[in-house]
């Protein structure tokens, strides 16, 4: 649960820079008056920032039930605390390489979360 928390905190927080360069950008009235989300940033970074949030959402989608149906049934094991905090790690490494614009890497950092929601996953069918 802490990893999930952890995680919950960390995609909370990811649009604050970006929105942050957004202000800078255009101004403040400008950014607060619910800009286009499809006027994509001058800087490359907070774009990549937008879409390294994004993903984050869409991945704490599968990892929260995945944590709590563990936490739930009983089936929390030091494997699973293991894998939920790799996916914290993951994410986090995730969100900088994507910043930094290291496509390989990146797609590493997606695998090892990955790897993580699926140790989850067998935990949950008893495989593990």
């Amino acid at each position: 649960m802490f990893w999930l928390v952890g995680t919950i905190l960390m995609t909370a927080l990811i649009w604050v820079p970006y929105v942050v360069n957004r202000i800078a950008e255009n101004g403040l009235w400008a950014a607060l008056s619910n800009p286009n989300p499809d006027t994509r940033p001058r800087a490359a970074w907070a774009h990549r920032m937008e879409s390294a949030h994004g993903n984050a959402v869409e991945n704490l989608v599968i990892f929260a039930p995945l944590v709590l149906a563990v936490q739930v049934t009983g089936a929390a094991t030091a494997l699973t605390a293991g894998a939920a905090m790799v996916f914290f790690y993951a994410r986090a490494a995730h969100l900088v390489i994507y910043v930094l614009g290291v496509p390989l890497l990146r797609t590493l950092a997606f695998f090892a979360g990955f790897l993580a929601q699926m140790v989850l996953a067998l935990a949950l069918f008893g495989v593990l």
